[in-house]
């Protein structure tokens, strides 16, 4: 799938577990594991994007976490913890040229996001 998209910066909203790394892992497993096809999705963000990652994971696991992300040349701006296991909604508005704002994508659990980001400059 291609997705064409403008040439301003983007703030990422990614979930943690069973889209960056195998669902539950950390608890197991004892360790989090990085996603096939996961290091393609984060090639597509550049560098003045904003990274926020969303999790359920519940805050004893924050080093940890954090620790894995680090090492594995990871860069995220925030990570919010604890949040409920139910839908994630993302609600915006749109540009007055027509530009759509939000876009929401549901992967397979442990499956990476196969998606190709386009930018096209004239949106």
């Amino acid at each position: 799938m291609e997705i064409e998209m403008s040439a301003l910066p983007k703030t990422w909203i990614l979930d943690l577990d069973g889209t960056i790394v195998k669902h539950n892992g950390y608890k197991t497993e004892g360790a989090d594991f990085l996603l096939e096809g996961v290091e393609d999705l984060l090639s597509q963000i550049k560098e003045n994007d904003m990274v926020i990652f969303v999790t359920s994971r519940k805050r004893e696991y924050q080093e940890m976490t954090e620790r894995f992300l680090d090492e594995h040349g990871i860069r995220y701006d925030h990570i919010i913890y604890e949040a409920p296991y139910g839908e994630r909604i993302l609600v915006n508005d749109k540009k007055p040229s027509g530009l759509e704002m939000a876009y929401a994508f549901n992967t397979k659990r442990d499956k990476a996001f196969d998606g190709n980001i386009k930018v096209n400059p004239a949106l």
